[in-house]
């Protein structure tokens, strides 16, 4: 059984709640949640169809978690805290016989536990624990069409074991992040067409630990997060295969810990540790006898941390350790004849990025620290039996990468 809790408090409703005492003050708007779940949560679905002429779609997501504190025009304190002790999947299969039409558009997505606060001209201030208990968080996406064809089609699996998300609106924030997840995530799926004839876009992606933040209109954002991935596995993979495809690409993305963070105005300052103990692995393999532009990719990442701020300040203080079951991505392509084939294979332990506006008088200020205890390994291959316009293959491999900058935003 999902628990879900969603909690909207605007200007106009703190007031109705308030106002029962005789006062013109505004008092604080305050949340405090805590969920627990602790039983499997399962959702699943299949198509069958023979010859479909303008639409096949599909959606299926399951969650063990979800909650939502947010305000307007409040100053708003949110204590959350999530724990799942189970296993989520999300499972969609789609069988076509001739045709599963002009678009086709399968999305799947298993989540753990996931939070959300959105503030706009107000101020939030907070502290979110999530945690994930032993178990599997699964996405799982497949296409069973050898003999039929498609115009466009796109298939995504996605699986996450925290994700926390902040949208800040001419407002000021401050919060704490604490996330463990010990759930093993995988996204997996891929398809087979007889023939594509537009674009077939099939994409995986699997995080073990996510926090994101968007601010505008001259917001302040200030963060401290904590970041541990202790699962055995973290993996994302997607094979492909069609006969006749005009332009294919076939992707794969996995990362133990993510902190994206941006801003458009005042101070953003993110203060991060992040520890991934997870195997990562990423992998795309993609096949097409006849091929326009054909592309397989896949992109693994211990820690990946950023934060830019097209303003006046980011301070950073950013600390990231990887060690355990090491980094693998693999990408491979084989077809028979066409145009252009490509193979990109990206392996990193630890990233991380943070830039400032030069044109707003902005600043920098970084401290780093990495540290990769594990290997890191980028394999691509390229295979043409036949004839075609270009092959090009790419295999990077690093263990740490740091880059801190300040430029015009166009840059």
């Amino acid at each position: 059984m999902r628990r879900l809790a969603k909690i909207l408090i605007a200007g106009t409703s703190a007031a109705t709640l308030t106002c029962a005492a005789a006062t013109s003050q505004t008092l604080d708007s305050v949340i405090l949640s805590d969920q627990v779940q602790t039983g499997d949560v399962f959702s699943g679905q299949t198509l069958n169809v023979v010859e479909i002429t303008e639409a096949t779609t599909a959606v299926t997501t399951a969650t063990g978690a979800a909650f939502d504190g947010s305000g307007e025009g409040v100053t708003l304190d949110v204590r959350a805290n999530q724990n799942l002790q189970a296993d989520v999947t999300a499972d969609t299969r789609l069988e076509a016989a001739v045709s599963s039409g002009a678009v086709t558009s399968l999305t799947t997505a298993a989540t753990g536990v996931t939070s959300e606060s959105n503030i706009y001209e107000g101020t939030l201030t907070g502290v979110y624990n999530q945690q994930t208990g032993p178990g599997l968080i699964y996405g799982h996406s497949h296409i069973e069409a050898p003999d039929a064809e498609v115009g466009d089609v796109t298939a995504s699996a996605q699986a996450v074991g925290v994700s926390q998300g902040f949208g800040v609106s001419y407002s000021v924030v401050g919060a704490r992040v604490n996330q463990t997840n010990r759930a093993d995530v995988v996204a997996d799926g891929g398809g087979t067409y007889g023939y594509v004839e537009g674009a077939a876009t099939f994409a995986g992606t699997a995080t073990g630990t996510n926090v994101t933040s968007s601010g505008i209109g001259g917001s302040g954002e200030r963060y401290i997060i904590d970041q541990d991935n202790q699962a055995a596995l973290t993996q994302a993979s997607q094979f492909t295969a069609h006969g006749n495809a005009y332009l294919s690409t076939t992707s794969a993305t996995a990362s133990g810990n993510n902190i994206s963070a941006s801003n458009e105005g005042g101070l953003l300052d993110v203060t991060s540790a992040q520890e991934n103990q997870a195997y990562v692995r990423a992998q795309s393999q993609a096949s097409a006898y006849q091929f326009g532009s054909a592309a397989s990719i896949a992109y693994g990442v211990g820690n990946s941390f950023l934060a830019g701020n097209f303003g006046s300040e980011t301070v950073i203080d950013a600390i990231q350790l990887n060690e355990g079951g090491g980094v693998e991505v693999i990408a491979d392509f084989t077809g028979a004849e066409g145009y252009d084939a490509s193979s990109t294979a990206t392996a990193i332990g630890n990233a991380a990025t943070g830039y400032a506006c030069s044109d707003c008088q902005g600043r920098i200020v970084a401290t780093s620290q990495q540290v990769n205890n594990s290997d890191v390994s980028a394999t691509s291959s390229v295979t043409v039996t036949g004839y075609a316009r270009s092959a090009t293959g790419v295999a990077n491999a690093v263990g740490n990468t740091a880059s801190y900058y300040v430029s015009r935003p166009s840059n």
